[in-house]
């Protein structure tokens, strides 16, 4: 997290107070995205944040929508016994915003349509006179492939239509939007604090936004989007001098080994991928972001050398003695154990590759070059103090994991904003962190993920959270032939191989991070005293 390590008397960080954030626009507007994505970047930051879903709510209530009156979602006249229901679950929706506040929450993004501007002013007004601070987050949006793409990919997948048709489940959800048109009022005055995003961030117009939070939430809201795009990770290939963070060396010839198999297995990963999507692979860009060291920045030049050619990439030949393995330069294996296709795989219409300093691997300080065993013999004090906050331990003259989450904030938002498919290709502790950012993860697991070189991590950011697969496509030196955790790290270099207990070790990138954040949304919407939410 990139909040300082300080509280306020309250409890809440920045001297910000409590912020409700209520969501206005029609169905399909992206409304989730943000919410979720604001929800991830707030944690980030260690502010105490929740969404609060009205569809969410309603469905752990009542079920799907088929299990609602007729007229529910239908805007105008209702029957008493619709109305009833409706403000029954409204009621217990906004009782769990008061629970989250009243147990130390600081900012609740509430994510509905809220399209009558009396009930919201209303709902605003309740929140304003008990001193919570009320800013109107309205989406707006005309594009129509926009629209289209949130509700094939987001909406008719969820429980509401469980078991439908697809174009049969657009077609309703179609119909379902030209209910609400019909009675939406957008926000055309001045009443209270308001951003609006047109296009899911193609323009944005706010009104007497606020406070050093508030304008983080801006800044923030400046940079996302919902283009669909697949992140990868990896590790950076082997180095000659590995265990020594003041050495800049070279990869190793196994490291260009390494980076010539990367390459073929991310570009072969990535076309899968997006053919089964019904996406050319080579309509579509790849950008490939580096630190500046060299044992990172040249393991992305096999990805140079297959568009400009090995001279131009400055690629060396690797030479095998006489009996050596050849299996590197085979094509990766594919998921089913059989050899993947021979023939190479399509190339992105480009790849640009970045290098950036911010993403340097974490500082050891005194520890460099150190195995924990010495860590822990020549350094005992130090030791104890870091194996009860691994996180935000500081060795002398190091960094903590704290400091590079701080330094790591600039390709957070970077990371938010870039639309093209993405590789980093990175070191361990760099890694950790971000991945930790796109899962939610507490800081206290950061350095407790296992990130194994050889491993290529993919994560596809989807409007309820992640999706996440681990993909093992390389053995060599630093990893073994069976994975194991023991076999996968140089003793010697602390910080980048060594992950420490906190809660155990993790490996954090589960088969479907996704269905972990529809868990943890249905819990944080679970209905108060029994009573459900309203529909978005």
């Amino acid at each position: 997290m990139v909040a300082p390590l300080y509280t306020t008397a309250s409890g809440l960080l920045f001297h910000a107070g409590k912020i409700l954030v209520l969501t206005i626009g029609l169905p399909a507007r992206g409304k989730t995205h943000i919410s979720r994505a604001l929800e991830r970047y707030l944690r980030w930051m260690g502010v105490k944040t929740q969404v609060v879903s009205l569809g969410d709510y309603r469905r752990k209530a009542l079920g799907g929508a088929h299990k609602v009156p007729p007229d529910y979602f239908t805007p105008g006249e209702k029957s008493p016994e619709t109305i009833a229901l409706r403000k029954k679950i409204s009621d217990g929706c906004e009782q769990t915003i008061w629970d989250f506040f009243n147990a130390g929450g600081q900012v609740v993004i509430y994510d509905a349509n809220n399209g009558a501007k009396a009930t919201r002013d209303a709902i605003a007004n309740r929140f304003e006179g008990s001193g919570v601070h009320v800013v109107m987050l309205e989406s707006l949006c005309d594009n129509k492939e926009i629209i289209e793409n949130n509700i094939r990919s987001v909406k008719i997948s969820s429980p509401d239509y469980r078991g439908w048709d697809p174009d049969k489940a657009v077609a309703d959800y179609y119909n379902r939007i030209r209910d609400h048109e019909r009675h939406y009022q957008s926000i055309n005055d001045y009443d209270w604090p308001f951003i609006k995003i047109i296009n899911v961030g193609e323009k944005i117009i706010m009104n007497h936004i606020q406070g050093y939070l508030q304008s983080r939430i801006i800044f923030f809201l400046m940079n996302i989007h919902n283009r669909f795009r697949t992140i990868y990770f990896a590790r950076s290939g082997q180095s000659l001098i590995e265990h020594s963070y003041k050495a800049d060396s070279d990869l190793s010839p196994s490291g260009w080994e390494y980076a010539a198999t990367l390459k073929d297995y991310v570009l072969e990963r990535r076309a899968k991928s997006l053919e089964a999507r019904g996406i050319d692979p080579t309509s579509r860009k790849l950008v490939i972001w580096t630190s500046t060291r060299r044992r990172a920045a040249h393991t992305a030049w096999p990805f140079l050398a297959a568009t400009h050619g090995t001279q131009a990439a400055h690629v060396p030949d690797i030479v095998v003695p006489d009996g050596g393995d050849l299996a590197f330069l085979e094509s990766p294996v594919a998921e089913d154990g059989e050899v993947s296709r021979q023939v190479p795989p399509p190339m992105p219409s480009k790849i640009k590759i970045v290098e950036k300093p911010q993403m340097l691997e974490i500082n050891p300080g005194i520890w460099d070059g150190l195995s924990p065993d010495q860590a822990k013999k020549y350094y005992p004090a130090d030791w104890g103090r870091f194996v009860k906050d691994p996180y935000s331990f500081r060795a002398p003259r190091a960094e903590s994991y704290h400091d590079l989450s701080v330094r790591l904030e600039p390709i957070i938002v970077e990371l938010e904003r870039e639309q093209e498919d993405l590789l980093i290709i990175g070191h361990a502790s760099v890694i950790r962190c971000l991945l930790a950012y796109l899962i939610g993860l507490p800081a206290s697991e950061i350095p407790a993920i296992e990130i194994a070189r050889g491993d290529l991590l993919e994560v596809v950011p989807t409007s309820y959270g992640v999706q996440s697969h681990q993909y093992h496509f390389w053995d060599g030196p630093g990893r073994s032939k069976d994975g194991e955790p023991s076999d996968v790290r140089d003793a010697h270099n602390f910080y980048e191989n060594y992950a420490e207990d906190t809660k155990g070790k993790r490996k954090v990138v589960v088969e479907d991070a996704l269905q972990a954040a529809s868990e943890s949304s249905e819990t944080s919407a679970a209905p108060s005293q029994g009573v459900g939410s309203p529909a978005a």
